[in-house]
């Protein structure tokens, strides 16, 4: 458990660095590592990748997401973290602002991709997803 909650404070703490540092950050459109990131903040008001889910259903479907998530931390403590950590944060934002901000644009990447926003907490779930399905891949089974 400690290193679930050890990743989960990082990934949140992080986040709100992130958050943070771009009120101080260079000017919106600023590129970065050779025009592969480009600074372009953003709010989200609605769901990941414009999926149609209300806004308002949004902080409730968070929260019983990462309640479950928990649940299952034994299986994938790291990736698990990662996921709590982000979700958390974006979860954060949605209750006191209502919506996320969003910063980081990869222009480079391959279509779609190239089009969406995201932020350091999405990064961090979609890493501790990624790491979560590698570890089933390979058969690392923890106790339930």
């Amino acid at each position: 458990m400690g290193g679930t909650l050890f990743a989960a404070l990082a990934a949140y703490s992080g986040c709100a660095a992130a958050r943070a540092g771009l009120d101080r950050a260079g000017r919106p459109g600023a590129e970065y590592l050779g025009g592969r990131v480009r600074l372009k903040p953003v709010w989200n008001e609605g769901a990941a990748f414009s999926l149609p889910i209300p806004a308002e259903v949004l902080p409730l479907a968070s929260a019983a997401a990462l309640g479950l998530l928990w649940t299952r931390r034994r299986r994938c403590p790291l990736g698990t973290g990662l996921i709590l950590g982000g979700g958390l944060s974006n979860l954060r934002e949605r209750l006191t602002e209502g919506r996320v901000r969003d910063y980081l644009q990869f222009p480079r990447a391959p279509r779609p991709l190239d089009r969406y926003v995201f932020n350091l907490a999405d990064l961090c779930v979609f890493a501790g997803g990624a790491l979560c399905v590698l570890r089933d891949r390979r058969g690392g089974k923890a106790a339930p």
